[in-house]
């Protein structure tokens, strides 16, 4: 699953790109911004200004954050609690909990709340549940967000309930009882039934694309029209009971996204605050430059609010490759890589480009322990980097590594960067510039024909679960997968899997951090920074923050001033 490109959390269509995705950051160890400030009432609507032209409203669809867009619309049997101090939490959403493991943590149970409704007068049973998770599975519908399709028992090769009839590792015993049956162990369950394609779908509904711009809503709001490209206006559901929702204020009468809009353009309206634009916020990121005006000017600040958390940015070293399957070497770049650089390659200075980073789980995740295995300076070590390649057997450094990078965004720039620094230390590389489609394919194909490669990574949900994974186990080698580095290590694949099976999440997370040290002993990758994204809010718009995690505002939560 393509995670590294942050934005498709907003439900952005757009090709993958490289970690220049996340280059908008701004120096914060605290929150900036005064978005939390203005008093809020019910009432009133809120406006969204997006460069993308597309919305994927079809929850089979979607790769939407728990927080942002879709959510409007959609409820889950869980959902996600954020708070500007800690981890996002879960919570209970249409079900009574977060779900009551079986001992060997294969069997999650859920009971629906009483008296829930969809906009279309529909009951939510257990029903419309297990038929919206059913029809993610259909190819006509894909392109969501899809762990559970790797999880359900027997679900390898079904195909959605239009052709396939019903997948039984998926139990509705009564109208408010679900059972889920797993091929193995997951203690992250709770996180993944707060994925979109938990969301409801009526039974008879969703059996073409028209339901991608007019699904059935259960959230606050339901779809009034849908002009693409354009714009998408959401009205209140009349069904939708407030007091049934820990994670939706509903404070909004209507909500219009503003589709394909110039971010520089979207940045002076939201500034000046005039007509409904006080009444906005811009989903895309403010830009380095723009972030540079803005911190100069005292009232621009109340209007701007930055993450304390973000990606990672990183350097994968093809461990399958030559001189780099040597771990001694690999070692050797984490002295020779100059991250004060790549911070100033990726935004134009070490303060606005975002910390810099030594281990492998993002910042804001619970369980997350900091270290540093290779204690260097900010501009690296070359005589330790060039000693260590000695001690390698090669003490004249190292020739032609390829350096596959995409042309998307500055991606050039920062690998220029790492280049030069890598160079200092004897290690020379070869830039090979892809555009962005050719580059994705390349580093997640399964021919692995590439030495060294930047990418970028946030994890789909709070768990340092989507951290490791994805970058570092077995099955994440080629076939789409992002494990760049081709690392396989069976020690590491069975800490995932001891980490995936335990349901306690702090025993969990004490694994997770053990994995974490253990892959960076092997130096698959160089952490490089952990980047940060700030947002532009009209002057009217309240509640608006971003927690520990995800580093996105809370759509759910924002309200408007009178």
């Amino acid at each position: 699953m393509d995670r590294r490109d942050f934005l498709k959390a907003l439900g952005i269509t757009a090709t993958v790109t490289g970690a220049g995705a996340f280059l908008a950051a701004c120096n914060a160890n605290e929150q900036s911004g005064g978005g939390g400030a203005v008093a809020v009432a019910s009432g009133g609507t809120l406006y969204i200004l997006s460069d993308t032209t597309s919305q994927h409203l079809d929850p089979a669809k979607s790769q939407n954050l728990a927080i942002t867009t879709i959510s409007l619309i959609h409820r889950r049997l869980t959902a996600w609690k954020t708070a500007e101090d800690g981890p996002a939490t879960v919570v209970p959403d249409l079900a009574t909990d977060t779900g009551r493991a079986s001992a060997d943590g294969k069997t999650w149970t859920y009971t629906l709340k009483d008296g829930l409704k969809m906009a279309d007068g529909t009951p939510i049973t257990s029903a419309e549940i297990k038929h919206g998770i059913e029809r993610s599975f259909d190819p006509a519908f894909s392109g969501g967000l899809s762990y559970h399709k790797n999880l359900l028992d027997g679900a390898a090769g079904y195909k959605g309930p239009f052709k396939g009839g019903e997948l039984a590792s998926i139990e509705t015993p009564d109208p408010k009882t679900i059972v889920f049956h797993l091929a193995r162990p997951y203690g992250d369950w709770p996180w993944i039934a707060s994925m979109p394609a938990f969301a409801p779908v009526p039974k008879g509904k969703g059996t073409d694309a028209t339901y991608d711009t007019k699904p059935v809503a259960s959230g606050p709001y339901q779809v009034e029209s849908y002009q693409k490209g354009v714009q998408v206006k959401f009205v209140r559901n009349p069904n939708w009971d407030a007091k049934t929702d820990l994670a939706r204020t509903g404070l909004p009468d209507a909500v219009v996204i503003q589709m394909g809009q110039d971010t520089g353009v979207v940045a002076k309206r939201l500034l000046a605050s005039q007509g409904n634009d006080a009444f906005a916020f811009g989903s895309s990121f403010v830009n380095p430059a723009q972030l540079a005006q803005i911190r100069t000017n005292p009232a621009a600040k109340n209007q701007l609010v930055t993450s304390k958390s973000g990606a990672l940015a990183y350097l994968a070293l093809n461990t399958k490759r030559g001189p780099l399957a040597n771990p001694k070497v690999r070692q050797a770049f984490q002295y020779a890589v100059d991250k004060t650089a790549y911070q100033v390659a990726a935004a134009g200075s070490a303060d606005l480009a975002g910390p810099i980073a030594t281990t492998l789980i993002t910042e804001g995740i619970a369980g997350r322990e900091v270290y540093d295995l290779y204690p260097a300076p900010p501009n690296g070590d070359v005589a330790k980097a060039k000693q260590m390649l000695a001690e390698a057997g090669f003490p004249n450094g190292i020739d032609n590594l390829d350096f596959p990078v995409s042309t998307a965004n500055n991606e050039a720039d920062k690998a220029q960067a790492i280049q030069a620094a890598l160079q200092r230390a004897g290690i020379r590389t070869k830039l090979r510039p892809l555009d962005d489609e050719a580059w994705t394919t390349l580093v997640t194909g399964n021919d692995g024909n590439y030495d060294l490669t930047l990418g970028s990574w946030q994890p789909d949900f709070p768990s340092a679960n989507a951290n490791i994974e994805p970058l570092f186990g077995t099955s994440e080698i080629g076939n789409g997968g992002y494990n760049e580095a081709r690392y396989s290590v069976p020690e590491v694949d069975a800490l995932i899997a001891q980490a995936q099976g335990t349901v306690d999440p702090t025993a969990a997370g004490k694994l997770w951090a053990k994995a974490d040290k253990r892959i960076m002993q092997d130096s698959p990758v160089i952490p490089l920074i952990y980047t940060r994204n700030s947002f532009l809010h009209g002057a009217k718009v309240g509640n608006f923050a971003i927690g520990a995690f995800p580093a996105y505002p809370n759509y759910l939560q924002m309200g408007l001033a009178k």
